[in-house]
């Protein structure tokens, strides 16, 4: 009963505090000249990310690898899956923009290097950092691009710009809301694995699975809340982003504390459906100008049967039906 309390409130506080964080960081773009859509890519991708950057962290240090990287793997199909499952239901995901494709190459080419270093069973610390390496130099890419299309308006709006004061307020409200993001999604995960450990199975399947899923939340109520507020530019940035950051980010710096090593039930089926969910999304998102109801329907239930099957007896019966 304590730990059902502790994640219906985490819960409540995930979902303030991504409201109040989507409000800020629309208010920041349209100050700074900057498109929504990096802004999710960027901001708003790092701040929900963090849960699973603690997460991992603290698992690999207490030499749990299973919920570190199966949380970043679990996080990953259900920022897809979940989301678009979820969200797009009632409010259909719009594919547009100019920088669709370059994130959509670079979530790919993301994808592919986490699976062709996870299979062979570690991540070694100079891969770690060069993981790091490459996710640095794209952020700051995006913001330099974004920046170089905008020079003319960003200098009609300067004056402007320095006069808003409004602008402080709008940060304040980012980083008040990427704060109670992380607070209620600790609480969310400490009730979940509690919940998951009773249940006797593999620390493998409770980091794919309540583990991920308690993380992911905060890319859910963030998604959800910019999708409402019809800023579907900012919910697909922060999807996008999201795995990208996981992938990448938190993949890169749990192992540049040390060697991280990848499970053999990882290894044999779950890093594969990430990679093909993966993209079937990128594809999706390039060849639709909607991701259409019966898509979003199509993964919902996708991610449920996904899930369902990590639970049967002997830890997975998706370990089981592969040689």
């Amino acid at each position: 009963m304590t730990a059902i309390m502790l994640g219906l409130a985490g819960l409540v506080v995930l979902i303030f505090g991504a409201d109040l964080m989507i409000r800020g960081a629309i208010a920041v773009a349209r100050g700074l000249g900057i498109s929504p859509h990096v802004i999710g890519l960027t901001v708003i991708a790092l701040g929900t990310s963090a849960p699973e950057l603690v997460v991992s962290l603290k698992a690999a240090l207490i030499g749990s690898p299973g919920i570190a990287v199966g949380n970043v793997v679990g996080s990953n199909i259900s920022n897809i899956l979940l989301m678009i499952g979820t969200v797009g239901v009632i409010c259909p995901f719009l594919t547009e923009g100019r920088s669709l494709r370059r994130d959509c190459g670079v979530l790919a080419c993301a994808t592919l290097i986490f699976v062709l270093l996870g299979r062979n069973g570690v991540i070694e610390i100079w891969q770690g950092l060069l993981m790091m390496v490459l996710l640095a130099s794209y952020l700051y890419y995006c913001y330099w691009s974004e920046r170089r299309s905008r020079a003319g308006h960003d200098r009609a709006e300067t004056g402007q710009i320095g006069r808003h004061s409004g602008q402080l307020v709008s940060w304040l409200r980012v980083v008040g809301g990427i704060v109670a993001v992380i607070g209620g999604a600790q609480m969310l995960v400490i009730g979940a694995v509690d919940i998951a450990d009773q249940l006797g199975v593999s620390e493998t399947v409770i980091g794919i699975t309540m583990v991920a899923l308690g993380t992911s939340v905060p890319e859910l109520a963030t998604t959800a809340s910019a999708a409402f507020r019809r800023h579907t530019d900012v919910a697909l940035g922060n999807i996008i982003g999201s795995n990208i950051i996981n992938t990448l980010g938190i993949v890169g710096v749990v192992a540049s504390v040390g060697p991280l090593t990848v499970t053999p039930e990882l290894v044999r089926v779950d890093l594969w459906v990430m990679a093909a969910i993966t993209i079937v999304f990128i594809a999706s998102a390039l060849l639709l100008r909607t991701l259409v109801r019966p898509l979003a329907v199509a993964f919902f239930f996708t991610y449920v049967i996904y899930v369902t099957l990590q639970f049967y007896p002997a830890g997975s019966l998706l370990a089981s039906l592969v040689p």
